[in-house]
């Protein structure tokens, strides 16, 4: 089925630009504390002294680098590697911190950056979001003028959930990348803004975000960026009850992805969600099952599980949700999926509920509101106090049937995800 392109308002008024400052520091007591809360020993003690040596190195004036460290400041932090004995792709880049306090002056902004870098992706990939922070704020701290460097540090505090510092280096963002002309930067920022307001439950200023991020994409031929913009604002049409428009976008963000495009299990996952909230749960099924081969990361798996926990309690199936229930909290014991963890609960109770399950529902939604408390997560903190009252009573959270604009142009659409996700299914 072919879907005319969907357009987005436009900006009519010039905005003025200028770079703005960024917040650094969080709740903690001195700069690297929470580090030292998530990687203790001495492969702890290394990262946080060379996170120290970073920053002091990045905030000295150049001619006052020769004399920061000490005459054997090398010989230490190698002693100190050795000992940590950290992984190769670990080892690499701290080594290289290590040699930057040997020759302060002989040593470039970007291998200091590209070495935070580098130890920032191996704590995001170790599920250590706090030390991936730190050194991602170096990393910017250490090449000012980085557009991309400043994005990343916003992605990672959203996904901390410390809304405030990442919408400062999200602003940051923009307005380097719109002085220099990184388009791709420039839009995913905005990006980052708009899921920022989504998570907070601020749907009309994450509209706003989301739209000048399509408008950006759409200007510069960024047809992946336009297929994430037009996602999300399917997902802000959604909560907004708005299904027609939940549908066109949904329909919109799949043309402009493609059918081999690597996000489109995100979107086939988000739509198949959609269509569980519906109540149309042998629809979304196929679609999640077809999604589970792309999504390796246990926080996506444990969000395709719980969605099929709650279309498995909408369905009468018990043997389908107690599979979906114990792998879902199998998934719960890894840190990584912190940032996804109340939602997963959420699903549970909902398919729980839905199976006359009182128990197993209060428990899911109890520890989905002490999570969507502690992550500031407005939307999930209000569902989960609404399906607690519910399930006290012993009532299910009624899911209504319901055609969210064209019943045909749902199934062509669910056969579409399905023939595409499984066309390119990872062996």
């Amino acid at each position: 089925m072919q879907s005319r392109k969907f357009r987005v308002p436009q900006r009519k008024t010039q905005r003025r630009w200028r770079v703005p400052p960024a917040l650094k520091r969080g709740d903690e007591v001195f700069e690297g504390l929470g580090l030292l809360d998530e990687v203790t020993g001495e492969k702890g003690l290394l990262l946080w002294q060379s996170l120290r040596d970073a920053l002091l190195w990045a905030e000295a004036a150049e001619g006052d680098r020769a004399s920061l460290f000490a005459a054997d400041a090398e010989r230490v932090r190698m002693a100190m590697l050795m000992a940590a004995a950290p992984a190769a792709d670990l080892e690499e880049p701290l080594a290289a911190l290590a040699r930057m306090v040997g020759e302060p002056n002989a040593t470039s902004e970007e291998m200091v950056s590209l070495a935070c870098r580098r130890v920032a992706q191996w704590a995001d990939e170790q599920g250590l979001l706090t030390t991936a922070l730190s050194f991602a704020q170096a990393a910017a701290t250490v090449t000012p003028g980085d557009a991309s460097a400043a994005f990343a540090v916003g992605q990672l505090a959203r996904r901390r959930a410390e809304y405030a510092r990442a919408e400062t280096w999200f602003r940051r963002a923009i307005a380097l990348a719109r002085q220099i002309g990184d388009w791709p930067t420039y839009s995913r920022s905005f990006l980052g803004l708009g899921r920022l307001y989504m998570q907070r439950g601020k749907l009309p200023v994450a509209r706003k975000f989301l739209i000048r991020s399509i408008r950006a994409a759409q200007r510069n031929s960024l047809h992946t960026l336009e297929g994430k913009g037009l996602h999300d604002l399917f997902g802000v049409a959604v909560e907004a009850d708005r299904p027609e428009e939940a549908q066109e976008l949904a329909r919109a963000a799949y043309a402009a992805y493609g059918p081999e495009n690597a996000e489109l299990p995100r979107l086939a996952q988000d739509v198949a969600y959609w269509w569980i909230t519906q109540g149309h749960f042998s629809r979304a099924v196929p679609v999640l099952r077809s999604v589970l081969p792309h999504l390796p990361h246990p926080s996506d798996r444990l969000m395709v599980f719980g969605n099929l926990a709650r279309a498995a309690g909408g369905m009468n199936d018990r043997e389908a949700f107690r599979d979906a229930w114990d792998t879902c909290h199998d998934l719960l014991y890894n840190s990584s999926v912190d940032e996804r963890a109340a939602q997963g609960l959420l699903d549970l109770a909902h398919g729980a509920a839905s199976l006359g399950l009182w128990d197993k529902a209060e428990t899911a939604a109890r520890e989905a509101l002490d999570t969507g408390v502690r992550r500031n997560e407005a939307k999930i903190r209000l569902s989960a106090e609404a399906l607690m009252d519910s399930v006290r009573h012993h009532r299910a959270v009624e899911t209504r049937k319901r055609v969210p604009a064209s019943e045909e142009g749902s199934e062509v659409l669910a056969g579409d995800l399905v023939r595409s996700l499984s066309a390119y299914a990872p062996s």
